[in-house]
């Protein structure tokens, strides 16, 4: 009798401080009710001004330059952000250069490239890696192998490469490049890392997203999913209010709806524009994994989503 009660009274014991643990423990995060307001979506919205479009093709881009081994292709220009395609051929290496505010980041879209950043050790970017450098670390990229190397870049709209002084600077249009002093640069942090391998570390690692760029004047956000049925035209996503937004495709098909435009479907290598105002949808099409590269210069910026139909009239 004596044993079995001593065994109650453990079991008793351990049952209240399972409890107690459990108690102890932190609630999962709750996701905020969203807010409904008045918001001042413009009556006219912006248009796409060249070279910006509501879809450039990777396809076209590349037939465009066919037969040439080193080009660019200016993709996006807007308020924030110059985006480009870049294509160096084999051998062919940057000067080491760096940008005084902002952070410069690439997609690799084929080919081989070396990348020396000051502060890390060398490394080979291949087809889906991201690289990010922070402002005033000085970085070099040589193509590597055979076969030229293809990124799709952006740096800041008003960024300018400026070069140690040991380098020789680049002649630059209204430019006149002098000695000068200056402190400090940025730095990594656990969201912005040198580098991300697409393929090894999202595709065949843990299958999930997040930001890759996150600092206060710049958010590139990889989302990923799998297909799903096109969603009805009156589900319109959302506009923002200051700012245009971009869209790189990493791997399977994104379908876009983008107001005063019919759906279309983007793959990898093509880059979306919604501009600032529009509604804009972004959906995983296909029937396999689909992920896109959203790039916008507000990690927390405003997204006006339309509210529950019960609340949709004046």
């Amino acid at each position: 009798m004596d044993s079995i009660l001593r065994q109650l009274s453990c079991l008793l014991a351990g049952s209240l401080c399972l409890s107690g643990a459990l108690a102890q423990q932190p609630a999962a995060p709750q996701r905020p009710q969203p807010l409904v307001a008045w918001s001042a979506k413009p009556e006219h919205v912006a248009d796409w001004n060249a070279p910006n479009k509501p879809h450039w093709k990777l396809s076209e881009v590349l037939a465009k330059h066919s037969g040439q081994r080193s080009w660019q292709e200016d993709i996006v220009s807007d308020r924030e952000f110059i985006a480009r395609y870049i294509s160096m051929a084999p051998g062919e290496k940057t000067k080491r250069q760096f940008f005084a505010d902002d952070r410069v980041f690439w997609i690799v879209q084929s080919g081989r490239m070396r990348v020396a950043i000051d502060g890390q050790e060398p490394f080979v970017a291949t087809r889906g890696f991201l690289v990010q450098v922070p402002y005033r670390l000085a970085y070099s990229i040589e193509t590597d192998g055979p076969e030229p190397s293809l990124r799709f870049e952006v740096t800041g709209a008003q960024a300018v490469p400026l070069y140690p002084i040991d380098e020789t600077p680049a002649p630059l249009a209204g430019r006149k490049y002098m000695k000068v002093t200056y402190t400090g640069h940025g730095t990594y942090d656990d969201i912005n890392q040198p580098y991300l391998d697409f393929q090894k570390q999202i595709v065949a690692g843990d299958g999930r997203g997040g930001p890759f760029v996150k600092d206060d004047k710049t958010f590139a956000n990889i989302i990923r999913g799998p297909g799903q049925p096109t969603p009805p035209s009156s589900s319109l996503g959302h506009f923002h209010i200051g700012y245009s937004e971009f869209w790189l495709v990493l791997e399977g098909k994104i379908d876009y709806l983008i107001e005063g435009l019919p759906l279309f479907t983007a793959e990898p290598g093509d880059v979306v524009y919604a501009p600032q105002g529009r509604w804009h949808r972004a959906s995983f099409g296909g029937t396999g994994p689909a992920t896109r590269l959203a790039i916008n210069p507000r990690p927390d910026g405003m997204h006006n989503f339309q509210p529950p139909e019960s609340n949709r009239s004046p």
